[in-house]
């Protein structure tokens, strides 16, 4: 009986794989109809995790029409023979809110592969009031745009009305409800303002937010209890939301932040996402699989708790990270007159200099200025602040306060803390996803300003160039489930992730063999190669690696959308 099972089993698969192969099992239309798009025969990766296969993938209008073996009815096809053709990648973790409106093509994540940017982390585009207004107009002034809305929905009919190359979804950023309401003070919320909080969560919901988000190393969302934070992540949960955080702390209390941001999950109802996944500060190093292990307890125990991840040993962050958590009550403003303040001043430079900073760090070769405002300071971008001070004949705290007060408090920096061992175990879980943490920007012009983190504009070949046919951490179905359908899964999305007939026809055509990250710490601003061809719903927006200028973005609305 056994004998008689395999054998039918291999009867079928080889079956299976002439139907594939045979020309007369191509799947065609009714007479005088096409498909407005095929891609033929490349390796096709659905997305599920599925082994790969060699087939075409039909697309009309907006949506995916056929996947497998098609005829010729297409008004245009794309030959992919040699490439693989898989759902285009959902960055998780994106700071792109207000760069699409500088430059909708979003050209450093389109060359990528990516097709839909998830926004909104500690702070969101709306809602914009009160001192979260002024906080925007400080952190994006080189844009200078005109904030002309005040909520999502005026938000996301900006982004259309502009033109977007990529689908944009966001979170409703707890730091921004916060400095909506109760400024930047450091204190805790009275029952009107916690209602009020709670109120413009809820409307961030109604008007299509995915759920809640926080940044919980970011004054003010440092400020926030953990019980204030689970009554406003109830307000995302009656929506269907999620909460997704950057935790307290990714090094010493590590396992207590992941045990917060769980119990949040747990006490609101709602599913958990840890923003970008790591273990930070050499003295922790190695404790990925301790936390790993945490998650997977909570797992267990029936709480929906999952991960991002980006793949570098470097983070990112403002240099103002590097002042104590008591220099930011009140906002940028008075941090920065703080700093004037001889006495404040000299107890932020022992705090500095003791590590006793929001980074808990004072590794000064660790830490590279990525952006500066001021011609003045540009000399800095791309080096140390070791090398930095040198150059300005200071010590490293004093450079750190005088650059802060000549930046107007707003200063890029790259972070040197993590290592190759936590981020290779944390990419091989089936729970973590991959988000970039990084903003849609090009070479040229504003947005070339500067020496950002290289995640950028080489996240996602990074993954599949250098952790999958490199490295061979993850094979090249996992990885791209991770890209596609897990993050969909994660954050809600139910109609795009997978090369499937319905969905959107999000699809990436990429090179396997040259597919890779060409993007540096000191040389950023370079676009990945091995993307050949990225379609957004329907519409080809990168054609053998160029930018066609085509915006067919759409909103990703969360299931509160009214």
């Amino acid at each position: 009986m056994k004998k008689l099972y395999t054998f039918l089993l291999l009867a079928g698969s080889i079956l299976l794989m002439a139907a594939r192969n045979d020309p007369q099992s191509r799947q065609t239309l009714p007479a005088g109809q096409q498909y407005d798009l095929i891609l033929r025969g490349g390796k096709i990766v659905d997305g599920a995790g599925n082994p790969w296969f060699y087939g075409d993938v039909a697309v009309d209008g907006a949506r995916i029409a056929r996947v497998g073996k098609l005829g010729d009815n297409a008004r245009r096809i794309i030959d992919a023979t040699g490439m693989i053709v898989c759902p285009g990648f959902i960055d998780m973790h994106s700071h792109s809110d207000t760069s699409l409106l500088v430059d909708g093509n979003a050209e450093s994540k389109i060359r990528q592969g990516v097709t839909t940017e998830i926004l909104g982390e500690h702070t969101s585009a709306a809602p914009l009031q009160g001192l979260a207004m002024r906080e925007l107009g400080n952190s994006y002034g080189n844009y200078k745009l005109n904030y002309t809305w005040k909520d999502f929905t005026g938000y996301f009919a900006r982004l259309l009305q502009e033109g977007i190359s990529v689908n944009v979804g966001s979170y409703v950023g707890g730091g921004q409800v916060r400095l909506c309401v109760m400024g930047a003070d450091n204190r805790p919320p009275t029952g009107a303002e916690m209602d009020a909080m709670k109120a413009l969560v809820d409307e961030a919901m109604r008007q299509g937010a995915l759920g809640l988000s926080t940044g919980m190393i970011y004054p003010p969302n440092s400020y926030f209890s953990t019980q204030e934070l689970a009554e406003l992540a109830r307000a995302a949960a009656r929506h269907g939301g999620i909460y997704a955080s950057h935790i307290r702390n990714e090094g010493n209390t590590l396992m207590e932040s992941i045990r917060e941001a769980i119990s949040i999950g747990e006490r609101a109802g709602l599913p958990v996402q840890i923003f970008h996944f790591k273990v930070h500060g050499k003295a922790n190093w190695g404790r990925m699989p301790e936390a790993v292990r945490l998650i997977e307890e909570a797992r267990n125990r029936g709480i929906d708790v999952s991960a991002n991840q980006y793949p570098y040993v470097a983070g990112s962050t403002g240099l103002d990270t590097m002042l104590p958590e008591w220099a930011h009550d009140g906002g940028r403003e008075k941090m920065l007159a703080r700093i004037h303040d001889p006495e404040q001043r000299a107890r932020m430079r022992k705090d500095i200099e003791e590590g006793k900073n929001i980074q808990q760090l004072r590794d000064w070769q660790s830490v590279q200025i990525a952006r500066v405002r001021t011609e003045k300071n540009k000399a800095y971008e791309g080096k140390t602040l070791a090398e930095a001070a040198r150059m300005r004949g200071q010590d490293p705290a004093d450079t750190i306060l005088d650059m802060l007060l000549e930046e107007n408090g707003v200063i890029g920096a790259i972070f040197f803390t993590m290592n190759e061992d936590d981020l290779r175990f944390a990419l091989r879980q089936p729970w973590v996803s991959i988000g970039s943490d990084g903003t849609a920007v090009k070479p040229e012009g504003v947005l070339g300003e500067g020496k950002p983190h290289p995640r950028w504009y080489g996240t996602f070949p990074r993954v599949l160039g250098r952790y999958v046919r490199e490295e061979k951490v993850l094979t090249m179905e996992d990885a791209i489930r991770k890209m596609t359908s897990l993050a969909a899964q994660q954050v809600g999305i139910r109609d795009r992730g997978l090369l499937q007939e319905g969905k959107f026809a999000d699809v990436v055509v990429f090179d396997p063999v040259r597919v890779r990250d060409k993007a540096t710490f000191t040389q950023p601003h370079q676009y990945s190669e091995g993307i050949e061809y990225v379609i957004v719903n329907g519409k080809v927006v990168l054609e053998r690696g160029k930018h066609t200028d085509a915006r067919p973005g759409k909103i990703v609305y969360g299931p509160g959308k009214r």
